[in-house]
């Protein structure tokens, strides 16, 4: 099943779920919140309108050692762990200022490379990750493979001591702006299955035989996506991130933890949501003086958004918790990120709701976020393949595709 797959390790300590946090984990998020509601959604829809990057609050985020916190400290990093990155990620977004070139940078590519990479590719790339002296791209969707990651058909065929790559990349997040980017592609084909044999190499993107071009979407992010195109493109075999043929196996420790990213993007885009609405409501009086709030129609939707938000962020801390344990992270990742997209774009629609008209009016800052929870529904890994997965290895019933 290449959606998902696991990246279980000897687990370290049995985790424990915390009932309360911790004193360190509400001074991380305070101070993440601090910095972000600096620059809020005045700057996300800015820079969003400006086809700028938002280098600003990336910067200050990254002096204080915030998008690395999950990195090793040998190698520039604050030592922690995925349930902290996630933590800084959904304050990012609860103040309207979702950092999703976190997710694909130093989350994905950064923990590729902490668990699979070799010391001298860490001290080359994994630190200047951690300490945001570059940014990453991940390149693994294709138009012809969609959710069927071993289908791929960009290729990867030794020349020498080297590989020449050609093939297409598609839906590739802030290629624009990465020096290097993870390309998964093609080694072989497996005899049996006809499945393609996976390898992981980190590629320069301003690299000989490389071009890209804007995605024009829908959606309103500071982030861009890409289509880009490899050409004979050659990269040394020392470029090669994890084992020969079985790329998969270090793809997805990072791509598990996207998941749990995703969904504290989305659970913190649902908390700013439900505050604007919920401020709104006790503000709002439009019938004999009573603020709309009042109402059961309009209070109703709220509490249950509130609910949905509350039992998605314990899932995701439960699935970061056993992931920093070394726990296979599957079904909890896969449960998390579902239960994350499909709470916060709840939250907001019942925001855009209660503010009626206002809702969808570019000055109220709402409806610009509702494109990119949407799109988050999609992918990393869609909803049905992860209810692919749970009725295949949870519930053992017989595999559907």
């Amino acid at each position: 099943m290449s959606a998902i797959t696991t990246d279980a390790r000897t687990p370290i300590a049995a985790p424990s779920l915390p009932l309360q946090p911790s004193q360190e984990e509400r001074l991380l998020r305070e101070s993440v919140a601090a910095i972000s509601r600096k620059y809020g959604p005045d700057y996300f829809q800015r820079t969003t309108s400006e086809g700028a990057a938002p280098a600003s609050l990336r910067e200050e985020l990254a002096a204080a050692g915030f998008l690395g916190v999950h990195l090793p400290a040998e190698w520039g990093g604050g030592g922690a762990g995925l349930f902290e990155l996630a933590a800084v990620v959904e304050e990012t977004a609860a103040a309207g200022v979702p950092a999703l070139s976190a997710v694909f940078s130093a989350g994905v590519n950064g923990i590729i490379l902490a668990r699979h990479g070799t010391a001298e590719q860490k001290q080359r790339w994994l630190r200047p990750i951690a300490e945001q002296a570059i940014l990453t791209s991940f390149a693994i969707t294709e138009p012809d493979a969609g959710t069927n990651s071993f289908a791929i058909n960009t290729w990867a065929r030794p020349d020498g001591a080297d590989y020449i790559i050609n093939g297409a990349k598609y839906y590739i997040s802030g290629f624009d702006e990465a020096q290097y980017a993870i390309v998964v592609a093609r080694t072989g084909t497996d005899e049996k299955s006809g499945r393609a044999k996976l390898t992981l190499f980190i590629v320069d993107t301003a690299s000989d035989g490389i071009t890209y071009r804007h995605i024009p979407t829908a959606l309103r992010i500071p982030e861009r996506q890409f289509a880009v195109q490899f050409e004979d493109v050659r990269v040394r075999a020392d470029r090669i991130i994890g084992d020969l043929h079985h790329g998969m196996r270090a793809a997805f420790a990072g791509m598990n933890a996207e998941r749990l990213l995703v969904s504290s993007i989305c659970t913190g885009v649902g908390r700013y949501a439900l505050e604007k609405a919920a401020r709104y409501a006790r503000e709002r009086a439009i019938w004999r003086g009573v603020p709309i709030g009042a109402y059961q129609g309009v209070a109703h939707p709220l509490a249950q958004a509130k609910i949905d938000l509350e039992l998605a962020r314990l899932m995701t801390a439960k699935a970061c918790l056993l992931y920093d344990g070394g726990f296979d992270p599957a079904e909890s990742a896969n449960i998390a990120k579902t239960a994350g997209v499909d709470a916060g774009l709840r939250a907001l629609d019942a925001a855009i709701q209660v503010h009626g008209g206002n809702g969808v009016a570019d000055e109220y800052q709402l409806a610009n976020y509702w494109f990119l929870l949407r799109m988050l529904k999609i992918g990393p890994v869609s909803k049905e393949m992860v209810l692919n997965f749970i009725a295949e290895h949870t519930l053992s019933l017989p595999k559907s595709y």
